[in-house]
């Protein structure tokens, strides 16, 4: 990979003349004479405060990289070189497209018609060009907050992104995503990700699609390749090392195209970065790079296009184009960072893309008042389209909650997408047959634990759950670390042995690195499941997890999210393993919008949960209790349970509620075993309890609740997370706000106290409450109403 450094470096040299102190003297008399004059002079140069300048990218010189770099041949290069008068065109109406597009945008922001925020690329339409140039329809693209432009390379109408932009029910997510979330299912936009470099994983996972298609046959898959815009100061993640892993470990055709404008917003990037070559970061991977004059539209297009070919036919490539944002981040952005307003007033007169192109030999084969006249037309348009276009229904947020409505769907008769007759002809496909053979003697194996009298863990009947779903729909993967030993309790166990390790892939040390690549997946035709080994892990991938949830309706309910997030956690009594693996995931996650989250303490409600959640279209989170991963339980094969109900164990009896000594109990993970063992003490008093399990926990199933208090008037929380902020207090409030005159008593919360879980019993039994807490807290509630 030598080669891209020495060649890169020689032709990418920065133009700026050398100032003597005898030059600077005399530069600076002639500025103080023009100024007594009242002229203004022509510099000669750069202004000598600009610490980034322009590069230079010859094609004679980038032919070398990418000959070496990226084993280009002649015929292949000289396909890349040729740009006839039609390709000139297209790219200069782009760039002119682009540049029009965005100066009505900063014209609508200012007169309030776009709101929030946006981010201008003026300066940087180069970039553009190329995806009109060299981009399929049916490649897929994943972009960052900038992406006007890029949607409207891609193909996507510039009526819906103005549309989208003003908030109106025409744009392409019908007003639900705005300016940084573009998105488009016709041409394969997939993004508009606001968070900086969220969008490299969901790309990779968009990137594995493409190989699963064609694993699964998929003729249409042959030569698609995905592209994934980030910034040189995004490149900066970790999410980039971690990616270019990921690409290379399984040769996944896709383009990582860095945008470099030398701004990590509005910090200088070299300010924050060892090293600004992106190009160079996949040396350590085997990814080949290269770096490209931003302002030099033709030797984007020709570097592109031997870029984009090599993803198309041999792997993973970065692109590097060196660029000027001739904007600040956003509108409201101050520039007052160190010569960004000198660096900006001469790049717009240096180096402006178009204007450079307008004055290369080039422009005389392009009718250039034509095209610019065609761009303002379409500018126009859009204009028009935005403008006319009607607001969005006020109650269409709460219609794209989720892809499947709480309780509207029947998942025992879902079939996979392209029918389950194809589905198993596809598995026969592409499992072999003894393996085919030995994985359906195992699910009977296990299908036979269910019904012994010893019954099945908790782990066996999620990896049941799990075998039986990838078998029948070979759309289902399964993600997961320490995948092949199948994890910490089973629950991958001998998927990747059955599958293959594309479809079970065993994953890096970073939780929000796969369920990325699950996302993306999932927004392209799969149903990812991601095992977390310990729930607590998810930590790492909150980000990932929050724009699962929020995708379909950010979309404006294009695309769906069949994401499955199982993981054993939660706090038990005594079970002695420290804060960090004691924290209340399930309590973090209870506000992210759009996530469907259950719960199980027992085999069955596993099991169950997990079928239905697998073929489910949105989001899920399923919850197992860490302590109890082993204990062992009946489970009727091939059920299914409702992701929207509470599970209800055991009812007081007529008596006690008679004799005003029922209560309602609600609980949920180790909560269950302590209820159990606490009603079992409490009836020697003479008291019972209607026993609630959230089985699931958002949306909170109130109303089983409430028709439990229509008997008792009493509620006691055993809640596995802390007083603040957590799953109690939301039930707690639900119960108040909507129930509070079926109550007798005020809500008595048993809850984790809001300190770090502690190793030492002594210190932990303050902390976490438990069957004692529980039978002290009923008999209190029952005596002071009897």
């Amino acid at each position: 990979m030598s080669g891209v450094m020495r060649a890169t470096s020689a032709m990418a040299t920065a133009v700026k003349t050398p100032t003597t102190g005898r030059d600077a003297g005399r530069r600076a008399g002639r500025r103080g004479t023009a100024q007594r004059c009242g002229a203004v002079a022509k510099p000669s140069g750069p202004p000598e405060n600009l610490e980034r300048l322009r590069i230079t990218t010859p094609w004679d010189d980038a032919k070398a990289v990418l000959k070496s770099e990226f084993g280009a041949t002649d015929a292949e290069l000289k396909h890349a070189e040729s740009l006839s008068d039609e390709d000139l065109s297209k790219a200069y109406y782009m760039m002119q497209l682009c540049r029009d597009f965005e100066n009505e945008c900063n014209q609508a922001y200012m007169a309030g018609k776009i709101r929030g925020f946006m981010h201008l690329d003026n300066g940087q339409e180069s970039i553009p060009a190329l995806l009109a140039d060299a981009i399929r329809q049916d490649d897929l693209k994943h972009s960052y907050y900038r992406d006007h432009c890029h949607a409207l390379a891609c193909g996507v109408d510039s009526g819906a992104v103005m549309a989208e932009l003003f908030g109106k029910d025409g744009g392409t997510c019908r007003g639900t995503g705005g300016s940084m979330h573009i998105y488009d299912m016709d041409t394969n936009f997939q993004g508009g990700w606001a968070l900086v470099g969220e969008q490299l994983p969901y790309a990779v996972g968009a990137a594995r699609s493409i190989v699963l298609d064609k694993m699964l046959g998929r003729e249409d898959a042959h030569d698609r390749i995905t592209v994934v815009f980030v910034g040189e100061g995004g490149a900066q993640n970790g999410r980039m090392a971690e990616c270019l892993n990921a690409a290379a470990k399984e040769n996944l055709p896709i383009l990582f195209l860095v945008i470099d404008n030398g701004r990590a917003i509005n910090t200088f990037t070299k300010d924050v970065a060892a090293n600004q070559e992106v190009f160079n970061q996949g040396k350590h991977y085997g990814v080949p790079g290269v770096l490209v004059d931003g302002q030099n539209v033709q030797d984007v297009l020709r570097v592109g296009r031997a870029a984009i070919n090599h993803v198309r036919t041999k792997g993973p490539a970065i692109l590097q184009v060196h660029t000027f944002r001739f904007n600040g981040h956003s509108p409201a952005d101050p520039e007052h960072e160190r010569n960004r307003k000198d660096e900006k007033k001469w790049a717009r007169a240096e180096c402006d893309p178009i204007k450079i192109f307008e004055s290369s030999a080039d422009a005389a084969r392009v009718d250039l008042k034509n095209e610019t006249a065609k761009a303002k037309l379409e500018v126009q348009r859009a204009l028009d389209f935005a403008n006319n276009s009607p607001p969005p229904p006020p109650g269409l947020a709460a219609e794209l909650e989720y892809p499947d409505p709480s309780g509207k769907v029947d998942y025992s008769t879902r079939e996979p997408a392209e029918g389950l007759a194809s589905a198993t002809a596809v598995t026969e496909k592409i499992v072999p047959a003894e393996t085919l053979k030995a994985l359906k003697a195992r699910i009977e194996a296990l299908r036979a634990m269910c019904v012994d009298p010893k019954g099945i863990s908790i782990g066996d009947a999620v990896n049941l759950a799990i075998l039986e779903e990838m078998l029948r729909d070979p759309t289902c993967l399964a993600h997961a670390e320490d995948l092949q030993a199948g994890s910490s309790y089973n629950i991958p166990a001998n998927t990747q042995q059955a599958f293959g390790t594309l479809r079970a892939a065993d994953e890096i040390i970073d939780e929000g690195h796969f369920m990325g690549k699950a996302l993306g997946e999932a927004m392209n035709g799969y149903r990812p499941i991601v095992e977390l080994m310990n729930a607590n892990f998810g930590i790492y991938g909150m980000a990932e997890l929050s724009s699962a949830g929020n995708t379909y309706a950010t979309t404006g309910g294009q695309f769906a999210m069949p994401l499955t997030v199982i993981g054993a956690g939660g706090t038990a009594p005594n079970q002695s393993l420290g804060a960090e693996h004691s924290q209340p995931f399930h309590a973090y996650i209870m506000g992210i919008p759009g996530l469907k989250i259950c719960s199980a303490s027992k085999p069955q409600e596993a099991y169950g949960l997990a079928k239905s959640m697998i073929r489910d279209n949105g989001p899920g989170v399923l919850l197992l209790p860490v302590k109890m991963m082993k204990s062992r339980g009946p489970v009727t094969p091939d059920s299914f349970l409702p992701l929207h109900k509470s599970t209800v164990h055991h009812l007081a009896s007529d008596e006690s509620v008679k004799n005003n000594k029922a209560v309602t109990i609600v609980t949920y993970l180790h909560g269950v075993k302590e209820t159990e063992e606490a009603i079992a003490e409490l009836n020697g008093q003479g008291i019972d309890a209607d026993f609630i399990e959230l089985t699931c926990m958002k949306p909170v199933d109130w109303k089983t609740i409430q028709t439990s208090l229509q008997r008792t008037h009493k509620l006691v929380i055993l809640d596995e997370s802390t007083r603040t902020g957590g799953v109690g207090a939301t039930v707690s409030a639900i119960v108040s706000e909507n129930l509070f005159d079926e109550l007798d008593a005020p809500v008595v919360r048993l809850c984790m106290e809001d300190a770090p879980v502690p190793y030492a019993s002594e210190m932990e039994k303050t902390v976490v409450k438990r069957a004692a807490d529980l039978v002290t807290a009923v008999t209190y509630m029952v005596n002071r109403t009897a």
